[in-house]
């Protein structure tokens, strides 16, 4: 299904500078809950920020390579998608692999913790060969099983509020796909919607909670929220051109964050790199922290 904006389509323009900053390539916007903070990620700057935006308060944290996702674990800690596998950082700050798999040529790319506490992670070689990236699924004891063979650039994961549903982007495809979840695995992939060529391509995704999906347009300045039957309802547009992800945070879980990028431009707009903000742009779920 292909949809494009309508009359009936909310189309905005309302954003806020959260964080100024010039990321090269921001990615994975994180509310945690535990502490009121938002995690997001510099891929090629191999940076780990945080953002209160109670206080204003930024952290900024380097890892030794590039970081394609970082979550929150249960307890504390984060669960890192890095360039040779997943590892796991402790409160205390010690790093120790989980599950490490290095190949040459390929890096992390978008993660996201299942309703099962897994970490989903994906990944894409640095040259964006086709079929040279894997989605898998990470386990709390780090054992990790492929669950989707041959993808080109593994990017935006979601589930439904019910959990009954996934949704995933490989985004050369222009697609956002959906999958039935039977046991904890995707099953039944089928497309949710087809984004146009002249819109840009989708990159990061995030479920609210009245099923919709939102995704962010990489080369279209703009977050499209959809609803379960794959139609278009509302734009935000944005200035800046490499919106990359989204994801609810705030207190109430209505804030929607969203990560830009600046590689490869020539004259990239002064948002370009910095972490946006939509007040009051809907409502999120919150979401389950990696048990491992």
């Amino acid at each position: 299904m292909t949809t494009k904006a309508t009359k009936a389509t909310k189309v905005t323009t309302a954003y806020e500078v959260a964080v100024a900053t010039e990321a090269t390539l921001g990615e994975g916007p994180t509310w945690d809950p535990a502490t009121g903070r938002l995690i997001w990620i510099d891929v090629l700057g191999s940076r780990i920020h945080t953002y209160d935006p109670a206080t204003g308060r930024r952290t900024i944290r380097t890892t030794d390579q590039h970081v394609g996702a970082v979550k929150p674990r249960a307890g504390g800690g984060l669960v890192l998608n890095l360039r040779d596998g997943v590892g796991l950082l402790d409160p205390d700050d010690t790093f120790r692999w989980l599950h490490r798999e290095p190949v040459p040529g390929r890096r992390a790319n978008d993660a996201a913790v299942a309703p099962d506490g897994s970490l989903w992670a994906g990944t894409m070689r640095y040259d964006e060969a086709t079929g040279g990236g894997t989605l898998s699924r990470v386990s709390p004891d780090g054992t990790a099983t492929t669950l989707l063979p041959d993808v080109t650039v593994s990017n935006g994961i979601g589930w439904s509020p019910d959990g009954r549903r996934v949704y995933y982007v490989d985004t050369p495809t222009r697609r956002v796909d959906v999958f039935d979840c039977a046991d904890g695995l995707p099953v039944g992939r089928r497309p949710l919607v087809t984004i146009e060529e002249e819109a840009g391509f989708p990159d990061g995704l995030t479920v609210d909670a009245d099923g919709c999906v939102w995704v962010a347009l990489w080369g279209g300045a703009a977050v499209r929220r959809y609803t379960p039957d794959g139609e278009l309802d509302r734009v935000i547009n944005l200035p800046a051109t490499l919106t990359t992800a989204c994801a609810f945070g705030g207190a109430d879980l209505t804030d929607l964050y969203v990560t830009t990028a600046r590689v490869g431009l020539d004259r990239p707009h002064p948002t370009a790199g910095s972490l946006l903000v939509v007040p009051d742009a809907g409502k999120g779920v919150a979401q389950p922290a990696f048990q491992g």
